[in-house]
């Protein structure tokens, strides 16, 4: 018998793979300016001894930036898939540490579709299904924006029908 689950159906949008891509962009240029100043304030120091790799900390903080921009957000992409049956909700996400998660739609407790200014941008939006369990919260990432609120009311639909069904 084979214990393997099954990928869920339906992939997130492929516009998410920009959202990661700029998001990985902007932190690694954060990250590349902080690498300068260190930079910069340790040549200026006048320290007798500073580690020999330090003025090229900055390039590789560029290189593994623009190796991340350009492997990760398809990798993720690959990865992040969503289904909805009649009584669970099946997500797979995360690309180093991977996640199935089988959300019984009887056990949430709020559903909400919600964007950030780079979601609203790119017409995307996250799934957060709140539910009564130790784990609390799960997200789906880059949904299209009337994918995720029309998900996010079906879900609310069923969940507030179970529950009257068990009372």
């Amino acid at each position: 018998m084979n214990s393997r689950l099954r990928p869920p159906a339906h992939r997130v949008s492929a516009r998410a793979m920009a959202k990661w891509a700029l998001e990985l962009l902007l932190g690694g240029a954060v990250l590349t300016g902080c690498a300068f100043a260190l930079s910069g304030w340790a040549a200026g120091a006048g320290w007798a001894w500073r580690p020999p790799w330090l003025p090229w900390l900055p390039w590789l903080v560029v290189a593994v930036t623009a190796l991340s921009v350009l492997t990760v957000p398809y990798w993720r992409y690959r990865v992040h898939r969503w289904e909805i049956s009649s009584d669970v909700v099946y997500l797979r996400i995360g690309a180093l540490q991977r996640q199935w998660l089988l959300v019984p739609v009887s056990r949430i407790q709020t559903v909400d579709a919600q964007q950030n200014w780079l979601e609203r941008l790119l017409r995307l939006a996250t799934l957060r299904i709140n539910t009564a369990s130790h784990e609390g919260s799960s997200e789906l990432v880059g949904l299209p924006l009337p994918t995720a609120t029309d998900l996010a009311s079906e879900l609310a639909r069923r969940a507030h029908a179970l529950r009257d069904d068990a009372t």
